[in-house]
């Protein structure tokens, strides 16, 4: 059997082909695409049907790279970018593009949250979450208030991935992993949080799809699609699930002590536990998983977007920002660089800004900026680990994805700084092998379990890792605490 793991992110989709029997990826493809040009400031959206279209054509080509073994095709998984608000009039019509994960124009309407449930400490008693601008239950706060035109034809709110398994199926469900992110769900009872969605408007209550378990199938593929893509009448598509819930099977971050971190433009940390893990001070997103468990999360919107901007700035390739980080020490010779260019929201600093500082004649230097750059983007994960550890999630290795991940310099630095061995995966597609896993998992009807499918398909690469240096650990916690009292400092002087 082979099993079709696609990926539906914020800059492409990519797709994967999974043999069962072997564990061999047999196929991918990738599909790029771009964020609609020219809104405000703060505001992110896309077209779904851009989704939709990078949706086929990976899907397409994964199966013409599998010539007669389509037939084999037996399932297939979706992963979609959290939190993004799909909107859907009574037509099934999308009603306009939709407001992603890293928009963040909803700062107002979490307010009006707060200033309702008592701050975020009543959220969190209530539902389990603060609730943040990336979430999507403000962003339909804002069409009401905004452009309430639009709001009087929703028929239906799905997220990003849920739309993907719509068109997939026919069929409208969320599954608990995924719907966890929009900050209506009660994550300890796994239930709509009714008194959240009526202060939005009672009418919301039936604008949600019916929420099930993340272990059962989505739907079956559609039997048009099925037959334009040269397929069997009966492949099984799987709930799916947000990128990181997919991404922490495709991590195999399915046993306790097993931590993934994503060096991407922002970044996230996640690990599984076996119930409810929420931080009282609402930093550590209380999630549920894929697997039907749950998922404590920090994420980060800063992290290769810093040193990319580095990069730029000084007009280098991939491997020259590489040898400028090696020549300089860790510390980078008494620099802090603030990393917060596209706001923050962890710590929750929506309007923040980046701030370089210790800057002298002597130590002003391209090396010592770029080593600052990557140092404090890992700091800022480093800030919600420390939240894991007092909740008593205690990581004992940390599997690395994302692009930053490729650096040598990058992953000792995260070594030293998290205090904990660092790894790469195998393959670079989390996300999509995760899917592909899960798809796999709701084939076999839960026969075998994820330990024993992720054991089978998830391996890391031994030659990536990092061990801690225990040197630069302590000098690294000194600076995590300069990093969190600037922080703290200069938001209540009004400097962030």
């Amino acid at each position: 059997m082979i099993f079709l793991g696609i990926d539906s992110g914020t800059q492409s989709t990519k797709a994967i082909a999974l043999d069962f029997e072997t564990g061999d990826i047999l196929a991918n493809a990738q599909k790029g695409y771009d964020l609609i040009p020219g809104l405000p400031a703060g505001h992110l959206e896309q077209n779904p049907s851009d989704w939709l279209k990078a949706t086929e054509e990976v899907a397409l080509s994964c199966i013409a790279q599998l010539g007669s073994r389509r037939e084999e095709v037996a399932g297939i998984g979706v992963s979609g970018q959290q939190h993004g608000l799909v909107v859907l009039d009574a037509n099934d019509q999308v009603i306009r593009p939709a407001k992603l994960w890293c928009d963040t124009s909803t700062s107002q309407q979490c307010g009006m949250f707060e200033s309702e449930f008592g701050g975020a400490s009543g959220l969190i008693e209530l539902s389990g979450n603060a609730i943040l601008p990336g979430y999507t239950i403000p962003k339909l706060l804002w069409l009401k208030q905004n452009e309430p035109e639009s709001f009087a034809k929703v028929s239906t709110v799905l997220l990003p991935h849920d739309y993907i398994n719509f068109w997939l199926t026919g069929v409208k469900r969320m599954e608990y992993g995924d719907a966890s992110g929009t900050g209506v769900l009660d994550i300890r009872s796994r239930r709509w949080c009714d008194e959240l969605l009526d202060f939005v408007d009672p009418s919301v209550r039936d604008m949600f799809p019916d929420l099930g378990s993340s272990l059962e199938a989505h739907g079956q593929l559609r039997n048009e699609l099925a037959g334009e893509w040269g397929l069997s009448d009966n492949v099984m598509v799987s709930a799916g699930g947000g990128d990181n819930m997919m991404g922490a099977i495709g991590t195999g971050n399915v046993v306790p002590g097993v931590i993934t971190a994503s060096l991407g433009t922002s970044g996230t940390l996640y690990g599984v536990a076996d119930k409810p893990a929420i931080d009282s001070g609402g930093e550590v997103a209380a999630f549920c998983d894929s697997t039907d468990r749950w998922l404590p999360l920090v994420c980060t919107m800063n992290v290769t977007v810093v040193t990319e901007q580095i990069r730029k700035l000084f007009e280098l390739d991939l491997d020259e920002l590489e040898n400028a980080v090696a020549r300089s020490e860790p510390g980078a010779a008494g620099i802090s660089f603030l990393p917060y260019l596209n706001g923050e929201r962890t710590p929750n600093l929506p309007n923040g800004s980046g701030v370089i500082h210790g800057l002298r004649v002597e130590n002003m230097r391209q090396s010592n900026l770029a080593r600052a750059a990557m140092e404090g983007a890992t700091l800022g994960l480093a800030y919600g680990l420390e939240g894991f550890r007092g909740m008593g999630i205690t990581p004992s290795e940390i599997r690395l994805t994302g692009g930053g991940s490729n650096s040598g310099q990058w992953r000792q630095i995260a070594a030293d700084v998290f205090n904990t061995p660092v790894v790469m995966l195998s393959t670079a597609e989390g996300a999509g092998l995760g899917a592909a896993i899960q798809a796999a998992y709701c084939n076999a009807s839960g026969a075998v379990g994820y330990s024993d499918l992720c054991s089978r398909f998830v391996a890391v690469d031994e030659t990536t890792r990092c061990e801690p240096d225990s040197g630069n650990v302590s000098l690294y916690r000194e600076l995590l605490e300069r990093q969190r009292g600037m922080t703290r400092e200069l938001n209540a002087a009004g400097r962030l």
